[in-house]
């Protein structure tokens, strides 16, 4: 007892933890399964035999993801009883590691609709690798976010988290929407998703920079709607109307801080012309910088 003592832990809060714990190291081995499962493969046959590095970006977001989404779900408090504890950390555990799988074929069949995602990973492809991989982080991060924002383990609190996740993969379609518009301008009615399917890592990194900067300006959103798993119709519309002004506000910081801090550096030649990595790795730090900062000031 003088040990837990010394570091502030009780030894229910400890067995708690414990719990916490084992569950989520068998949920992500789970999840590592479930991503050759899905495109029947075997994980470890890709991952160690044919050193397919895609599958093994693709299955790195995925494991990441569902941490993330598990951190959410740990809340560090005793709960009533050690039984309590393990069914709502299983609850909310298999309940993101589901959102996370839906989240990406939603992205897959709506975001990315015009290349066979799957295929392009089992043959090596990179570029879709990375974008698979920072979607899966992405909606990891809303759905972190929104568990935070939950207050209690009920069928209107699933109902309250699931909207805003639709929400969530809504701004995803648009976000990539609107990226694509603008390389189509910049590139002659080109294509960014076959671009993508080229093997153009620098856009992927790009990309992948937007979409997670993203997410992190839904967690911002959270701040302002009050939680209320009955309000149906108010969360939907607080949940749209925040993360679009908070898209807005990040669309309209980043144009201004590229600006500044890539000055005399042709944004457009360099990634989407030259395929300069580096460049692109700049401009996602900057994307995801600041979109972290901003999520700072709103908390």
């Amino acid at each position: 007892m003088t040990f837990f003592n010394d570091f502030g832990l009780t030894l229910d809060l400890a067995i708690i933890l414990a719990i916490d714990l084992t569950i989520a190291v068998i949920l992500l081995a789970l999840m590592r399964y479930l991503q050759g499962w899905s495109v029947r493969v075997n994980s470890r046959a890709e991952l160690a035999e044919r050193d397919n590095f895609a599958f093994g970006i693709s299955t790195a977001g995925a494991v990441l993801a569902l941490g993330i989404v598990l951190t959410g779900a740990i809340t560090g408090e005793a709960a009533n009883s050690y039984l309590v504890e393990a069914i709502g950390m299983t609850a909310y555990g298999l309940f993101g590691l589901i959102l996370i799988k839906f989240g990406r074929i939603l992205h897959d069949k709506i975001a990315l609709n015009e290349v066979d995602k799957n295929s392009q990973i089992i043959n090596g492809n990179m570029s879709i690798a990375i974008v698979d991989a920072a979607a899966a982080i992405a909606t990891a991060i809303i759905i972190r976010s929104v568990l935070m924002w939950a207050e209690d383990l009920t069928f209107d609190t699933f109902i309250a988290i699931f909207t805003a996740f639709l929400i969530s993969q809504l701004m995803l379609v648009l976000l990539t929407r609107f990226r694509e518009h603008q390389y189509a301008k910049r590139n002659q009615g080109d294509s960014m998703q076959k671009a993508l399917e080229q093997g153009q890592i620098a856009i992927a990194i790009r990309h992948s920079g937007y979409m997670i900067a993203m997410a992190f300006t839904f967690n911002a959103a959270s701040h302002f709607i009050i939680y209320d798993p009955t309000a149906y119709f108010m969360n939907i519309v607080g949940w749209l109307t925040f993360s679009v002004i908070m898209l807005i506000a990040l669309s309209m910081l980043l144009f201004i801080v590229k600006k500044l801090v890539l000055a005399q550096i042709n944004l457009t030649d360099e990634v989407e012309k030259q395929h300069n990595v580096g460049v692109a790795a700049v401009e996602l730090a900057i994307s995801v910088g600041i979109a972290l900062i901003l999520a700072a000031l709103m908390a």
